[in-house]
């Protein structure tokens, strides 16, 4: 199993996440459409082109968020989560376009004992997510419930 128990992670420890993931039309066009949001930054390029500062068309910024938490599971948490319990302090300071490619690190930043569960621990890891031009593109800090050691 490559998730960590909590007994495992430290404050301080990074995590920079060997997948990167260079994001497509289609991700963006199917990605908004199951989501039902029809935001015109989004799926029409002629209003961006010409109504927008940016030009051209960003990417669902949901999307953005679910990959780079998405892609942070394998390292740290696959098979050693009980759940999620909130995501805090989401952050987008650039917009990200067709054809970016985006690169991802995690570190935690703070461990606690919770006392209604004696068998997990509460893990807060603060998402990051870089495009190729290593500008900050997206970041949250995200609370989760983990399991303990076996023992």
């Amino acid at each position: 199993m490559p998730g960590l128990y909590f007994e495992e992670f430290y404050v301080g420890q990074t995590f920079d996440h060997p997948i990167r993931r260079t994001v497509t039309e289609t991700d963006n066009v199917l990605f908004t459409t199951m989501t039902h949001n029809p935001a015109l930054l989004h799926l029409d390029e002629e209003y961006c082109r010409t109504q927008t500062e940016f030009g051209q068309r960003i990417v669902n910024s949901c999307f953005t968020l679910s990959v780079m938490v998405g892609v942070s599971v394998y390292d740290t948490t696959l098979g050693t989560t009980v759940g999620n319990l909130g995501w805090d302090e989401v952050r987008f300071p650039k917009p990200v376009f067709h054809g970016d490619t985006l690169h991802f690190q995690t570190e935690i930043v703070e461990l606690r004992d919770t006392k209604s569960r004696p068998q997990n621990g509460i893990v807060i890891f603060a998402h990051r997510a870089y495009n190729q031009r290593n500008e900050l593109v997206a970041s949250c800090k995200r609370t989760g419930l983990m399991l303990r050691k076996p023992a």
